[in-house]
């Protein structure tokens, strides 16, 4: 198990190819200091009214990137949405790892605001995409933040579902959002599903308790972790969420 877990918490197998670029999009290339490539694209607004804000799409470990960016283009299509596929899931190069995700969350939103100059910026965290979400809030001036799904620890998560392992002394991918969140004051919006069996509901509460500005919290009923994105409440609950950490 303790080989085995970068494939348990970052399956890169099990995610889909991406589809075609929404018109307008462009593919981006980015270089870690160690040497790899982080491949990502930039969804233009296709409607207006959205006053220079850009969205960080931070995806599930599942969850294609691209589609993950298109996904929240189609929910905002006023505003920009940037997303980079993660260190180790093609067309990226490198290893997957917590450390990873988290320095390259850096990397992403200071290349970012340099080249965009967006008016207002936007972590939204999916998932897994939480963790990184909420370490970007703690280290860079985020205008909001939305978390979906969102965990307190992964190494709680882990636990949680496997309590007949030493966890604590053989996880190596920590993700700690409560100590993130902790440390920083940037507007965030928590959407959750009523049952969602991988983030069980009492790590999303360690979270809301942990959280110094939370702007917005919502529990769509009866949704499970991945059916959730296809439900009208969701939808509706993201436009409320984005309004609220943005003011």
């Amino acid at each position: 198990m303790f080989d085995l877990q970068s494939q348990f918490v970052f399956p890169t197998h099990a995610v889909g190819p991406a589809g075609p670029l929404p018109k307008g999009a462009e593919r981006l290339t980015l270089e870690t200091a160690d040497g790899d490539t982080l491949s990502g694209v930039h969804m233009p607004p296709t409607k207006p009214g959205g006053n220079g804000t850009l969205i960080l799409s931070f995806a599930g470990n599942a969850w294609n990137s691209q589609e993950a960016a298109s996904y929240l283009h189609q929910l905002f299509p006023d505003l920009d949405v940037l997303g980079f596929h993660y260190r180790g899931y093609r067309p990226s190069t490198g290893e997957p790892s917590a450390e990873a995700l988290l320095s390259d969350g850096l990397l992403i939103y200071d290349f970012a605001v340099e080249r965009f100059k967006p008016k207002q910026v936007v972590a939204v965290g999916l998932s897994i995409g939480t963790g990184v979400a909420s370490y970007l809030a703690s280290k860079r001036p985020l205008d909001g933040m939305i978390l979906v799904t969102p965990f307190d620890s992964l190494k709680a998560v882990a636990g949680g579902h496997y309590p007949f392992l030493p966890i604590d002394s053989m996880f190596r991918h920590e993700m700690d959002s409560v100590a993130a969140l902790r440390n920083s004051r940037v507007p965030t919006a928590i959407i959750a599903g009523e049952h969602d069996t991988l983030i069980l509901p009492q790590r999303t509460d360690v979270l809301r308790k942990a959280a110094r500005n939370l702007a917005y919290d919502a529990t769509i009923a009866g949704a499970g972790h991945n059916d959730i994105y296809h439900r009208s409440a969701f939808h509706d609950a993201m436009h409320e969420a984005i309004e609220a950490v943005t003011g």
